[in-house]
């Protein structure tokens, strides 16, 4: 489903990713780990068009989407979240997932509040969905931004540490969420994190960065027990 053949991101001196290469099958939960800087979310930035890389290409189902607007991207199926969710805060729930269903899925009126309703119901926000999003705690943030992204439609899922500040009974909750999007929806997702546990428990398969290169790839089990990731990332072998 999606291709990143050899990318190349340069910040003046700083190689942020140096010719990186992965591929995601449709229906596939990839976990995307490395220590803080080695290129995660630039990485994500490439794939959904915030960042032109300097060297490289993304296809995604086929389609060179390199360098193609963000908007435009979302559109062929591709969303996600971000690290810090910035709602608006002095609208509802609702509201702000339906404008995602509207600008980003492109749905009208109508469909785009059927559409925020049935996500909102997913992640378990019904209740809050006449509140403003300024009234939301971080748990409630998270959900409410992974209900935004569900709303474009996407195919294809990027999940930028969306457990990160919860707990850990909140972590597995949300973690157990996104493996439902693939098992039910058949929603491919990458998702970057750090909490170890969750992403070792649910995804598919893990890839490795450091320093803006792949490091390692492998099955979860592979992966914990990977040498050069314990040294570089892990610190211990990961139980699974």
């Amino acid at each position: 489903m999606l291709e990143v053949r050899d990318v190349t991101k340069r910040f003046g001196g700083l190689v942020a990713l140096n010719n990186v290469s992965l591929s995601v099958s449709k229906g596939e939960l990839l976990g995307l780990i490395g220590p803080n800087g080695s290129g995660k979310t630039t990485l994500f930035n490439v794939i959904t068009g915030f960042y032109k890389p300097d060297g490289g290409r993304v296809l995604f189902k086929g389609v060179d989407i390199t360098g193609m607007r963000p908007h435009k991207i979302t559109r062929l199926g591709i969303g996600r979240t971000f690290q810090i969710p910035k709602p608006f805060g002095r609208m509802t729930v609702l509201e702000n997932v339906m404008t995602a269903a509207f600008y980003g899925g492109n749905a009208s009126g109508s469909e785009a509040r059927e559409i925020a309703e049935r996500w909102i119901e997913y992640v378990k926000l019904r209740e809050k969905a006449h509140q403003e999003a300024r009234t939301l705690n971080v748990v409630e943030r998270k959900l409410m931004e992974l209900a935004r992204a569900l709303s474009t439609n996407p195919e294809l899922l990027l999940l930028d540490e969306l457990v990160a500040g919860l707990n850990p009974s909140e972590t597995m909750e949300v973690a157990n969420l996104v493996r439902r999007l693939v098992d039910e929806f058949g929603i491919t997702v990458i998702m970057v994190e750090h909490v170890m546990r969750a992403v070792m428990t649910i995804s598919d398969r893990v890839f490795v960065l450091h320093r803006g290169m792949k490091l390692a790839e492998g099955t979860p089990e592979e992966i914990s027990r990977d040498p050069k990731v314990i040294e570089a990332y892990l610190g211990e072998q990961v139980r699974l």
